[in-house]
């Protein structure tokens, strides 16, 4: 096809309105509007353009909801990352001119994009697996707050008998100011609707989690139980978006960044690799943080089960390295077991990895 047919659309996206950027193939401006943001508005617009439409528009509120929504009607469409799109921070700025730099940024290729599985099959179990993590997040909270109650009177409460609803009645006779008696049995009734809305969360992701093919498969690896196999398919939706161990590692945070320079020197026989070691600045910052919970939490898991990951991890600490370190690496090596059982649908086998090992 000729590449004077295609069309690069910008998408400047806000809760009222849209500014949108046309551009043909060498980046002349072919139309600059602003639209309703509306369903209907933009399915219009983009009806009346002719040729190959590619699009684009900023990772937001609303991106899972205009991709799907407009996927179906252009050929293209990449929801960038905002965090890498340093041309838009340079310069003038202004809803036309974001869209102008958004579609020319597309054009030439320069955007970072964020992935949006196409359609909306995995979109019920992301959604609850939003709402249990919001949950524990709020429990937590709460509890948090009560215990600071009593330790602000300098009352001991370690542990979580504080929390025992039998033991409740001792725990708030030992508040004397009646105002702090009461912010503390509201924070206890708040506890129970919460703990009784996480359980109700609990069930609802666990009954759509298991009808999931991949359950099965990732419930067998040591260290993932029930809602971590939940989550992990909430957050990664599909083992192909990651080619390599390695782009999974660095999805979830658990990619080294390494830092070198001079890489290279002239030698006796011209130019040759410079030998000097890599420097190693820790993990990568730019993660997704529950993706990387759940694989820490599974590595200390393991560490701690009967079997060869315990004795790996007390291998390594015998030979001198840090436990943390250790549990990285474990980390690591079950999130890659992960990412092959997942994409080849086998089942995990001790065997294979004692075999590997030796």
């Amino acid at each position: 096809m000729n590449n004077s047919q295609y069309k690069y659309i910008g998408l400047d996206v806000h809760q009222a309105t849209t500014s949108i950027a046309v551009l043909d193939a060498k980046g002349t401006l072919l139309m600059d509007v602003t639209i309703a943001m509306q369903a209907s508005t933009l399915l219009e617009f983009l009806g009346g353009l002719q040729g190959t439409l590619q699009l684009t528009f900023e990772e937001g509120t609303q991106a899972a909801w205009l991709c799907d929504l407009l996927s179906p009607r252009v050929k293209k469409v990449v929801v960038c990352d905002p965090r890498y799109n340093s041309l838009l921070k340079s310069g003038n700025k202004n809803d036309r001119i974001d869209a102008r730099k958004l579609a020319d940024l597309l054009r030439t290729g320069m955007l970072r994009p964020v992935y949006h599985a196409p359609g909306s099959g995995g979109r019920r179990l992301q959604e609850l697996s939003r709402s249990y993590f919001t949950l524990v997040q709020d429990t937590t909270r709460v509890m948090n707050r009560l215990k600071a109650i009593f330790r602000s009177r300098g009352i001991v409460c370690r542990g979580s008998r504080v929390y025992a609803t039998a033991a409740r009645t001792h725990w708030l006779q030992q508040l004397r100011e009646p105002g702090t008696r009461q912010r503390a049995a509201l924070l206890y009734q708040q506890l129970d609707f919460l703990q009784a809305l996480r359980r109700e969360a609990r069930r609802a992701l666990l009954a759509v989690s298991r009808k999931h093919p991949a359950h099965r498969v990732l419930l067998g690896v040591p260290g993932l139980g029930p809602i971590r196999v939940a989550l992990l398919l909430a957050r990664m939706q599909t083992p192909h978006r990651f080619r390599t161990k390695r782009h999974l590692w660095a999805y979830a945070g658990l990619g080294l960044v390494t830092r070198t320079s001079a890489d290279y020197r002239i030698g006796p026989g011209g130019l040759e690799r410079s030998r000097k070691p890599v420097a190693v600045r820790g993990l990568n910052q730019n993660h997704n943080h529950d993706l990387k919970e759940v694989f820490k939490s599974a590595a200390l898991r393991a560490s701690r089960l009967p079997g060869p990951w315990r004795e790996f991890f007390t291998a390594r600490v015998a030979q001198g390295m840090k436990p943390e370190l250790a549990r990285l690496t474990l980390a690591r090596k079950l999130a890659a077991i992960t990412l092959t059982l997942w994409k080849k649908g086998e089942s995990y086998d001790d065997q294979k990895l004692i075999a590997q090992a030796a």
